[in-house]
C-alpha cells in the first residue's frame, strides 16, 4: 500500500496546504498589467495640460529671445510618453542655450514599488541630464521603462526648446 493513502492523512492536509499557499503567494507576487483602456485613460488629460505649459514656455520664451535662438530663458514641457508602467513626462529649462533644469512632471507612482525605484531613478536622471547637457544619458538599472520614457521626453522637451 502507499505511504500517502491510509496510514498517514495529515502528511497529505499539509503538502495540500503547503502548495496552496506557496501558489497564492506566486499568483500575489506578480504586478498587474495596465489594461490599455486605463492607460489610455489615464493619457487623455496629461497632453491637453502639457499642451498648455508647453505652448505657455515657448511663448514666454521666444518673446525675451531678442531675434537670438540661444539667448533668454525658456521653459518647455517634453511629450508625455507611455511606458509600460506608466507615463513620463520632463520639463526643462533653458538658459542662454545651457540646460539649467529638469523636472520630472509626471512618472510612475501608483505604487510603494513604483514610488521607490523612481525615488531613486528620476534624482540620478536629472544628474546626468543636466551634466551631459542633452538626452544621451545612461539607463538607470531597474528603472528601465522610466529611464526609456524620461530620455524621449526629455529629447522632446530640448527639441522644442531648440537646443
Amino acid at each position: 500500500m502507499h505511504a500517502l493513502k491510509k496510514t498517514r492523512p495529515l502528511r497529505r492536509i499539509v503538502l495540500a496546504s503547503a502548495a496552496t499557499v506557496s501558489g497564492m503567494v506566486l499568483l500575489l507576487s506578480l504586478k498587474p498589467h495596465t489594461s490599455p483602456a486605463l492607460a489610455v485613460g489615464t493619457q487623455s488629460p496629461v497632453p491637453s495640460s502639457s499642451a498648455s505649459a508647453s505652448a505657455g514656455g515657448s511663448s514666454g520664451g521666444s518673446s525675451g529671445s531678442t531675434g537670438k535662438k540661444a539667448t533668454g530663458t525658456k521653459t518647455v514641457t517634453g511629450d508625455s510618453v507611455q511606458t509600460r508602467w506608466g507615463p513620463v513626462q520632463v520639463r526643462v529649462t533653458v538658459k542662454n542655450g545651457k540646460l539649467t533644469e529638469v523636472t520630472a512632471v509626471t512618472y510612475p507612482q501608483d505604487n510603494p514599488r513604483d514610488q521607490e525605484i523612481n525615488s531613486y531613478a528620476i534624482p540620478q536622471l536629472r544628474r546626468e541630464a543636466l551634466a551631459a547637457q542633452s538626452a544621451e544619458i545612461d539607463t538607470v538599472s531597474g528603472a528601465t521603462y522610466t529611464s526609456d520614457g524620461y530620455r524621449q521626453s526629455l529629447q522632446s522637451a530640448l527639441d522644442s526648446a531648440g537646443v
